[in-house]
């Protein structure tokens, strides 16, 4: 077993357990995508999608890999110091694939029209219309100073919808509390060969390919 375990779509408590070594841990494996590369052309092109999938995030499952080899060995030790030492990277790559992993369901082929049933009376409870959650949203991770994330999130003390943006990969909701229920990939290789430095353009297209139905989804798991 994996010594982050993850629940849900968030990074859980690091779970030592007496006796795991590196030997026994199961490796993360890079996600297949629910389309192709070229799917979600024109908004996002087949080249930004081949390597964004295939090159960043497998680098993040790859090092988040060798942070838990590591991870096993000192706790094996009982290096305290080493296993605090390995936090950052767990954060950063952890994070990358989490966010990542929820990224790609978050979108879909031509997108999935409009938020409608439960999310769509959430949306507009705490939004008041979902052209203004959009609108608060796109604005939110536009804003995001250097590589990160813009979120809509669940907030399970409320109850209600909340917007929230990370810095670089910290995952949402072992840094806010917030479950992730849609992200915005803001670092530039996720549009920059597309659109160049004009991030706003990115942000509000790809709500073309917006898949709704998966951020339904997770919206009534995440009410459970």
């Amino acid at each position: 077993m994996s010594l982050l375990r993850v629940v849900g779509s968030s990074v859980g408590r690091l779970v030592p357990a007496a006796g795991l070594s590196a030997g026994c841990r199961q490796a993360h494996t890079l996600p297949d995508l629910p389309y192709d590369y070229g799917a979600l052309e024109p908004v996002i092109s087949a080249e930004i999608m081949q390597l964004h999938h295939s090159k960043h995030h497998q680098t993040y499952v790859n090092n988040l890999n060798v942070a838990e080899e590591k991870l096993a060995e000192a706790v094996a030790k009982k290096d305290v110091s080493g296993v605090i030492a390995l936090q950052p990277a767990l954060r950063f790559n952890g994070g990358g694939h989490l966010n990542h992993s929820i990224f790609w369901q978050n979108m879909c082929p031509g997108g999935s029209g409009e938020p409608e049933g439960a999310l769509l009376a959430a949306v507009e409870r705490d939004f008041g219309s979902v052209a203004a959650m959009k609108q608060r949203l796109s604005a939110a991770t536009v804003a995001v100073q250097g590589s990160g994330w813009g979120w809509l999130g669940f907030n399970r003390e409320s109850g209600r919808l909340q917007l929230a943006t990370c810095a670089n990969q910290d995952p949402l909701e072992a840094t806010t509390g917030l479950v992730p229920l849609f992200g915005i990939d803001v670092w530039e290789h996720a549009y920059y060969l597309q659109y160049k430095n004009v991030r706003p353009d990115y942000v509000n297209a790809i709500y073309k390919v917006a898949n709704w139905a998966d951020v339904a989804a997770r919206l009534a798991a995440a009410q459970k």
